[in-house]
Formats: C-alpha cells, structure tokens, sequence
C-alpha cells in the first residue's frame, strides 16, 4: 500500500467518524452501527464533487439520522429531483437490504421541464446500477397521481424543499394526505423547507418560497401526522429571507445572476426548518 493511499484511507476514517459523531449529536434515534454506515455513505466515492460541497448547507448525515433513517427500511423520496439526496439514500438502503423507492414528477403530465427532468434522473440512476439498480420509480402528483404505495406499508417518507412548490400549485393537501395513507403506523415523515419568519403571509410564502413552520406543521397534523421533533441542523442565521426574487436568488439558483453574487454566495444557502413526524400507532 502506497503512503498517499495510506493517507488517504486515514482521511477517510477520520471523516466518517466525525460524520457519526454529529450524527449521533442530532436527537438521533438509529442505532451506532446505523449511524456509522450514514457516515459513510456521504463520503462514498460515487458522490459527485459538486454534491459534496453543499453538504455543508444540507448536512445530509445529521439530517438522516434525525429523521432516524436505518438501511433496513422501506423507503420513499418525493420528488428527488436531480438526486443529490438519491445519492445517498438509495446505496445506503441497499446496504441494508431495504427497499428505496423514488416518487418522482409524473410522466405526460404537468410541466416539460418537470417530465425533463424525471427522464434525466431515470436516465441518471440507469448509468450507475451498482448504486441504484434496485430503486424503484413511482410517480406522484397532479393530476391524478395520488397512491405511491399499498396503505401502511412505508417505514419512512422523507421530502426535501418540496413543500413550497406544492402549496403554490394547491395541492399541498392531496400530498399530505397520500403521505399518510402509504406509511406504516409509527412510520416517519421527515421534511425541510425553506423557513419563513413567523407572522409571514400566505402570498407571501406562495411568491418568495419561504414558508413558516406553523403553516408546514398544520398541513401535516390536518393530514393525521404528530409532529415527534424539531431540529436547528439546517438552520442559517445569515439568511434574513427577504431577497428580490425570493428563495432563489440565494444559492445554488442565484436568480439575479452577477449582480450582487458575492454577497448571495456570502450567505449561502437557505435558512431552513427541519421537521420529524410520526403517524400514530393504532390503537
């Protein structure tokens, strides 16, 4: 073995055990053995080098562990988008034997570049089959794309700054709803979103893409779910949320382009809520 190997492998171990030290730190409820193999699942060599830089803003271990994400469950991404969190979930759940299933935009119907882009992420998985030949793809979302999974079979659903997009569409109710109906009593609904300061307005949240907790947690709790723990892992107190165009005009989007970058890229990514449900155990 080479010294620069050596090094590297040393590195390594380092960096995964400083991954499950946070890990454990952040109101986790999975076990040691779980949370080591979190760590090492963002570390992992097929995790694109621009992915890896934003951990940073989405501190993907400790918010995995938070929501108390095991290798043997049976798992749902909504709408994973391009797949920076596919990247670690799905060879983190194969590690386990558990099954991740990707509830992606759905195909002939809604927007172009949603469709688009689902066919790039399908296109995207299919490229790596030995992280992600067993993800399964269902669809979710107007206008009829309701079930995702047979009723109480999901350990754990998870969403990642979704749900402005669906209280701008109106259907954040029909989300909620499917959510429920799919997880398995005592099964987890994990989310983050773009924070909104309290007392925000309604059209406020639908333009900027901010939205308070208040509101995220009243959709959930209609919906059936009892909110279990909060978290301050995404938080960023640089992040005021007002800017002219909204969420976006912070990174990684930077809307407004050159103008003002620096100032965008000095506050990083969006101050952000992290929310851990649970659906009732039946009685």
């Amino acid at each position: 073995m080479t010294m620069t190997r050596l090094i590297t492998l040393v590195l390594l171990g380092l960096l995964s055990w400083f991954l499950f030290t946070v890990a454990k730190n952040a109101t986790s409820t999975i076990t040691e053995s779980e949370q080591f193999k979190l760590g090492n699942a963002v570390i992992a060599e097929h995790r694109t080098a621009d992915n890896k830089a934003r951990d940073i803003y989405r501190n993907p271990g400790k918010t995995l562990a938070f929501f108390g994400l095991e290798s043997n469950m049976t798992v749902i991404e909504i709408w994973p988008g391009k797949g920076w969190y596919t990247e670690i979930i799905a060879p983190f759940i194969k590690s386990g034997n558990g099954q991740f299933i990707a509830a992606g935009f759905p195909q002939n119907a809604g927007p172009e570049w949603r469709q688009n882009m689902q066919r790039d992420y399908q296109q995207w998985l299919e490229q790596s089959p030995a992280q992600y030949d067993q993800v399964k793809i269902v669809e979710l979302g107007p206008p009829s794309f309701w079930r995702i999974a047979p009723d109480d079979s999901i350990d754990a659903i998870l969403t990642f700054r979704n749900v402005h997009n669906w209280l701008k569409g109106g259907y954040e109710t029909e989300m909620f709803n499917t959510f429920y109906k799919a997880l398995k009593p005592g099964g987890i609904l994990g989310i983050t979103d773009h924070r909104a300061k309290p007392g925000t307005n309604i059209e406020t949240m639908k333009t900027s893409g901010y939205l308070t907790e208040k509101l995220v947690i009243s959709l959930a709790e209609q919906a059936g779910f009892v909110l279990e723990a909060k978290s301050e892992i995404n938080a960023n107190s640089l992040d005021d949320t007002n800017h002219p165009k909204g969420v976006w005009t912070l990174p990684p989007t930077l809307r407004l382009g050159d103008e003002d970058r620096e100032k965008y890229l000095a506050i990083g990514e969006s101050d952000r809520m992290t929310l851990r449900f649970r659906k009732p155990e039946k009685r």
